[in-house]
């Protein structure tokens, strides 16, 4: 405890001399200080830290300094680092093309991402918390990026939360700390969080009655700016004596509200007049829509007139959400929904508002002055539509392959998949499929009772939290950037949500919301992820039930043509464009074997593959590819500790990885501009071949040849195997075959849409490796667990094999992946209709009261798993 601000201040100096005398060890150096936002709170802790011998570096050239502190040199340095970092060094937009704008990100901070973990995080020692921050938007650090940079080698040893946003913007600060004990300790590697200061982990202050630990200087600095107005403030007898900005500063005056704060009661009536809610909206009202503003409604009382325009106009608001911003250069939130008698009076005063947002010359408006302004949808609504539904309801976002088997499964107790067997208990609900494009969504339900279908850009969230509203559970089948604004809005409205797409950052922050709000995210409820880990906390929670241990979890997935349909040389097809395909074919992977860590290159990955077999399906030969990193499942299933082997691979027929690899090493997957192809003349496949074949090497493969033939086939293995990139004369006719088959070698004229030999590629493996009408695709996924026992219990080999087709009814075939997605996120969704799920928050099919009951509805939907169990 120091007595005064002084006395601090000496013992801040006291350290500097230390350090600007004899240095910083190397092994802590740099030390940086990184300080969030600009305001008043932060230039407070830079004038404490400008007692330190420092320099301030800009954001910009932390990796620098960074690289020059983990330098051979053993030089001390006898300085410390500050960067001063704003809301542009914290998030980038999510449009690429855009660059960052603050009032934009004020106004909407869900058109952005966050980056201060992967820009700043990773270079910082301390971190000084002074930023404003709301739930709105994005954390500054959440607890899982933390964990990641602190396994990484992140230096941070301590944060200094000013702001005491609790759970806020630094996720891991779960509770304030008290002037007599300022510090907690946080280990990221256990998550644990403990008194002492002893362990590992990052020291956390979070005191939030700062001001008191000097409440002599601090009432000293507030009186001496307060004394200068009293004499103004007590002697006026009424307030228009007072100067502006002491009269704009006067909340009430002679027992009321000043006209400026008017706003607060009118805000205050809005919500009890509108309680309880009724469905119809506003009471008395046919038409509404949602307002939202932004921009200093408060401190520039813009909100006043906002209000007086819906009011003057003869239509009501009701408050439906407000955040208020805390300081002068914070931006305020308000959503309003506004109500008229008829459409014509709403529309009047949306012109107004959009007027006052949009005035027709912005020249001399102050930037304080600005509003932002979005609108919603008018709608209309009669005594019906307020009316409970008689059914309960599933809104299924887009209209892919995937969404067919899950509209049918929930929409009739005769749909084709289940039909009621073993007594399942499925469909009868109404569903609702929305996507971009109309015609799309009427396909999907083409033949389904009870299906609607509807028009809908996700984007427009006014018209999302729209269908949100009406429903009681949303399946989301979007590509994953879609999902946080769809679970926003979910949460918003209380309703769950089904994805069977991985739980990224973005959606993994939803957690502490989406409990709040007593909602469940069901994430990863496809086949891979999905299925996969229902067998495999199925089996895990069986051997554990019995005191085993796992020494072993092995799994193995693969969406492959059926053995009829992988008719090429690569013995695959692709129902979707290739390029995702072929890029994971190039991913970096990591696994556990028997103890050893074993880190594979995404390079290398098709040369890593190998061979394997099924005892119970023997006819089919097979290879598999390392999948990524394994090492999270080992986390996510409880087993990091006990298993000595982690292994998750990818399937496909054997063969494919080494004519891919070579494929790799010829150069076909490059995805640089090729100056070939880039130019306004087109060479044809055949002449592009020849150029791509002789790079490297000034040998052709037959004299002359090169201008209009690419030779025989035997040339061309021998060109294969003499640039390298064969060591065997089978994979290089392999590979020579598979080149023919994907007309490479034809004298037919390259695209315009191609600059690359990545787009040559994928543009004929789309061609060619295409299902035909009739052709079946196949999902093979295979689980093996090792369970060792502690008594005298042999050893225990669990194995779990599930093998689906596609099905042809009435002429139409649905794929394999499409029943092994579409149907479990629809018994997701099933299981939370029916209460079935309690877990709330963001949530994977981990736990026994999914996967219990789903994998039992999977199978009674014929989607069967085929189990044994050997003894060693």
């Amino acid at each position: 405890m120091y007595p005064s601000l002084a006395a601090a201040k000496a013992a801040v100096l006291a350290v500097g001399e230390e350090i600007a005398t004899l240095g910083l060890p190397s092994g802590i150096s740099p030390i940086v200080f990184v300080f969030t936002g600009d305001g008043n709170v932060s230039q407070g802790a830079q004038e404490i830290f400008k007692l330190l011998p420092h320099t301030f570096v800009d954001a910009e050239k932390l990796p620098e300094l960074a690289m020059a502190g983990h330098s051979p040199s053993t030089r001390r340095v006898f300085q410390v680092y500050g960067c001063i970092v704003t809301s542009r060094d914290m998030v980038a937009p999510k449009d690429s093309t855009r660059n960052f704008d603050k009032a934009d990100y004020y106004a909407h901070p869900e058109h952005y991402y966050p980056i201060f973990h992967e820009k700043i995080a990773p270079h910082a020692s301390v971190i000084v918390n002074c930023m404003y921050w709301e739930k709105r938007f994005p954390r500054l650090l959440s607890t899982k990026q933390l964990q990641e940079l602190m396994k990484n080698g992140c230096p941070l040893v301590g944060v200094s939360d000013i702001t005491c946003d609790i759970g806020g913007s630094l996720e891991f600060v779960n509770n304030s700390t008290s002037i007599e004990k300022p510090f907690f300790r946080y280990d990221p590697f256990k998550d644990s969080y403990h008194d002492d200061m002893e362990g590992d982990g990052v020291i956390c202050l979070a005191v939030d009655i700062l001001p008191t630990e000097f409440s002599r200087e601090a009432s000293q600095h507030f009186g001496d700016i307060l004394s200068q107005f009293i004499g103004s403030l007590a002697s006026a007898k009424d307030i228009k004596e007072l100067s502006s900005h002491l009269r704009k500063a006067c909340i009430a005056h002679r027992g009321a509200l000043t006209s400026l704060y008017e706003y607060i009661p009118r805000m205050r009536k809005s919500l009890m007049d509108s309680l309880p809610i009724l469905t119809n909206g506003l009471s008395g009202k046919k038409y509404n829509t949602l307002v939202s503003l932004s921009g200093h409604l408060f401190d520039q009382f813009l909100i006043n007139e906002a209000l007086d325009i819906i009011e003057s106009a003869g239509g009501s608001f009701r408050l439906v959400r407000c955040e208020v911003g805390q300081n002068t250069n914070a931006m305020s939130f308000s959503e309003l929904e506004v109500g008229a008698d008829d459409s014509a009076m709403l529309d009047q005063i949306i012109d107004s508002l959009t007027s006052l947002a949009n005035p027709r010359s912005k020249e001399g408006i102050r930037k304080e002055r600005e509003l932002s302004l979005k609108i919603g949808k008018i709608s209309a609504y009669s005594t019906e539509d307020s009316m409970p539904r008689k059914e309960q309801a599933v809104l299924i976002l887009g209209a892919g392959r995937v969404c067919r088997p899950a509209a049918e499964f929930l929409t009739s107790k005769e749909n084709s998949y289940c039909g009621g067997l073993n007594g399942c208990d499925v469909g009868g609900f109404h569903v609702i499929v929305a996507s971009f494009y109309q015609k799309d969504a009427e396909e999907t339900i083409e033949g389904l009772k009870d299906a609607t279908a509807v028009q809908l850009d996700v984007m427009d969230s006014e018209r999302l939290s729209e269908y949100v509203s009406k429903v009681d559970v949303v399946i989301s089948l979007l590509p994953a950037s879609f999902h946080v604004a769809v679970a926003s809005a979910c949460i918003e409205h209380k309703k769950h949500m089904v994805t069977a797409s991985y739980v990224d950052d973005s959606m993994s922050k939803l957690d502490e919301v989406a409990k709040s709000a007593d909602v469940t995210i069901l994430c990863e409820m496809g086949l891979d992820p999905g299925i996969d880990h229902m067998m495999a906390m199925k089996m895990i929670d069986q051997a554990h039930s019995r005191r085993g241990k796992v020494k072993a979890f092995t799994s193995y997935c693969g969406g492959l043509p059926s053995p009829a349909a992988a008719n090429n040389p690569l013995a695959y097809k692709f129902s979707w464009n290739p390029a995702g395909a072929i890029k994971a074919g190039r991913n970096s992977a990591i696994y556990k074997f028997q103890g050893e860590i074993v880190r594979v290159d995404g390079n290398e990955l098709y040369d890593a593959s190998k061979r394997f077999r099924l005892p119970e399906l023997p006819a089919f030969a097979l290879e598999c590819l390392p999948n990524r990193n394994s090492l999270t499942y080992g986390d996510l299933y409880g087993i990091s500790a006990e298993a000595l082997t982690i292994f998750r691979a990818t399937l496909r027929y054997e063969g494919f990885s080494e004519i891919m690899a070579t494929m790799a090493r010829v150069g076909f997957f490059e995805t640089e501009l090729h100056p070939l192809i880039k130019g306004s003349r087109r060479p044809t496949f055949k002449e592009f071949l020849n150029e791509i074949l002789k790079v490297g090497s000034s040998t052709p493969i037959t004299t002359g040849s090169f201008k209009g033939s690419v030779g025989s086939d035997e040339e061309l293995v021998e060109r294969l195997i003499m640039l390298g990139h064969c060591k065997e004369k089978a994979t290089a006719v392999r590979t020579v075959k598979t080149i023919k088959f994907l007309g490479l070698n034809e004298d037919v004229e390259v695209p315009a849409a191609c600059s690359s030999a990545f787009d040559v590629m994928c543009l004929q493996m789309e061609e060619r490796l295409s299902y035909g009408s009739k052709e079946q695709d196949m999902v093979l996924l295979h689980h093996e667990v090792e369970v060792e026992f502690p008594d005298d219990r042999p050893r225990e080999n669990h194995r779990a094999t599930l093998l689906e087709f596609g099905r042809t009814k009435n002429g139409k075939t649905t794929t394999a992946m499409a029943l092994t997605v579409g149907i479990p996120a629809a018994v997701g969704a099933q299981l939370l209709l029916q209460n079935r799920i309690q877990k709330r928050g963001v949530v994977r099919p981990l736990q026994s009261e999914v996967y219990i009951p789903a994998l039992e509805i999977l199978e009674a939907c014929g989607i069967t798993l085929l189990e044994k169990v050997e003894t060693s």
